[in-house]
């Protein structure tokens, strides 16, 4: 299924100019003028500008006697155009498929790469946070097709995820603009009471046709996924790629399986050639229609073994959609990273340290980027502190837990209150009740003291601990603590279960 985020930058000239000036600064109104006939007019006003009741298309005069001392630059689209064309090849780093779409927007195909990224929402708000920092306004959305991308942007919010199969629901009340139809058309459908995207669904096509030409009928066939759509996607500049062209169209599941195989090896031997292994692939299928498929996957380290290529990017060829058929694929590896060449383990000796990475890789792709991981020991004295999700092949910290200090197999992630009797007033608890459930101790030890951060500490649990090892009559364990002493009124929590 095809996935089309939409980049719109809405102050993207103002943007840009400041970004290369350093000034002014963004509270203070910002506008650029073009001559339009025997006027200047403003071709693009910032946020600021936009706020006082300044838009574009108002005379230079006239905006200056609104608002004065404002800063007027001149209009450059040309400059505009290329840096808009060189930040969409640097969005190339979130998907193979990406296309400018001037005059200020961008477009990415992020269908088979989103899981790369954590997921579309994560891609959106990660591309939005990094062009932010730079001093571009951003708006984006992603959805089925880029005519309902593009509506959403402008209409429903600055970071919108339209779920699959749902772009009609939300584009039914939108304004007949958003289809992106010429402001002629859009006020000639007014004229006739057709005011909403909804409106012209009720329509019949004939009639709009003659009067209005096959513009409407199309951007609304596009917007809906009715009609294909096509995008002249950049190519990227990749040094690391193979590609095959085929005479006839292919499309059957074990073909694209044969042809991927077939990249994995030539590539794998582009990379040996040159002491690389890729850290991410992109397999882009060219259908005979001109839309571009595409699949991307990484790899926990650095690989050059086609076998695993190949396995890793046939999961995901269930993505690609052959339509009537594809007529070329290609293979790049637009991130790699030096790989030499080592000595095969001999049978009996240690295994290859790459099939643990081979594993990995495929974890990550059926499971996702986040929930394959490994637990490494932070110094901290807080047991929930002392532990942090790290990449499953990360580099050893130096830092280790003490051998001699037993932990529970599963560590709660905020301790949970329970109700304790105990025989003595520093003695174990003989019989606690947590989550509405009576125990009774067949068994304890300790108490194990620690004082933690109490800088860190929160107002719920002090830094002073007493933990308890308890076994109750089932034999099922669990570590308890008392967070003071008996008399001073103390309180307990149940922090782990089980048996490390």
């Amino acid at each position: 299924m095809r996935r089309v985020i939409c980049v719109f930058l809405p102050t993207w000239p103002t943007d840009r100019w400041r970004r290369r000036s350093g000034g002014p600064s963004p509270d203070e109104p910002l506008v650029a003028a073009a001559q339009e006939g025997p006027r200047r007019v403003l071709s693009a006003v910032d946020r600021a500008a936009r706020g006082l009741g300044l838009r574009p298309g108002l005379a230079v005069a006239q905006a200056q006697a609104m608002v004065p001392g404002l800063t007027v630059i001149a209009a450059d689209p040309e400059g505009d155009a290329a840096a808009l064309a060189r930040l969409a090849a640097w969005c190339l780093a979130y998907a193979p498929l990406v296309a400018p779409d001037p005059p200020d927007g961008i477009w990415i195909d992020s269908a088979g790469a989103a899981h790369l990224h954590g997921g579309e929402a994560a891609l959106l708000g990660h591309l939005r946070r990094r062009l932010g920092r730079a001093g571009i306004r951003v708006r984006a959305a992603v959805a089925d097709t880029p005519g309902a991308a593009w509506a959403a942007t402008r209409c429903l919010g600055p970071e919108i995820v339209l779920p699959p199969g749902r772009q009609r629901d939300a584009l039914l009340a939108l304004p007949l603009w958003a289809l992106r139809l010429d402001r002629d058309t859009v006020s000639g459908l007014g004229q006739l009471g057709l005011t909403r995207i909804g409106h012209l669904l009720d329509q019949p096509s004939g009639p709009l046709r003659l009067r209005f030409g096959e513009e409407p009928a199309r951007r609304l066939d596009q917007a809906f996924g009715h009609a294909p759509e096509p995008l002249a996607y950049l190519a990227p500049p990749v040094e690391h790629a193979v590609r095959l062209a085929f005479p006839e169209p292919i499309g059957a599941p074990e073909t694209l399986a044969r042809v991927t195989g077939r990249l994995a090896a030539m590539l794998a031997a582009n990379l040996t050639r040159h002491g690389l292994g890729a850290r991410r692939l992109d397999l882009v299928f060219r259908r005979v229609d001109g839309l571009d498929q595409s699949v991307s996957i990484g790899t926990a380290r650095p690989s050059r073994d086609p076998r695993h290529l190949a396995r890793l990017l046939s999961e995901r060829l269930s993505h690609i959609d052959p339509g009537h058929g594809l007529d070329e694929a290609r293979l790049s590896a637009p991130r790699v990273e030096r790989l030499e060449a080592r000595q095969l383990a001999a049978p009996g000796e240690e295994p290859d340290p790459d099939a643990m990475a081979e594993l990995i890789d495929r974890l990550v792709l059926r499971l996702g980027p986040g929930r394959v991981f490994r637990n490494a020991p932070v110094e901290s004295e807080w047991p929930e502190r002392a532990v942090r999700r790290v990449a499953p092949l990360s580099p050893a910290t130096g830092v280790t837990w003490p051998a001699d200090l037993p932990r529970p197999g599963r560590l709660l992630p905020v301790p949970e209150p329970v109700a304790v009797l105990a025989a003595l007033p520093d003695a174990p608890p003989s019989v606690f009740t947590w989550r509405g459930t009576r125990r009774r101790v067949a068994r304890a030890d300790g108490p194990e003291r620690i004082f933690g951060e109490w800088w860190l500490a929160d107002d719920e649990v002090s830094a002073c601990r007493d933990y308890y090892r308890v076994e109750d009559e089932t034999g099922a364990r669990y570590w308890l603590f008392r967070d003071s002493l008996t008399s001073e009124g103390a309180r307990w929590w149940l922090h782990g279960l089980g048996e490390a």
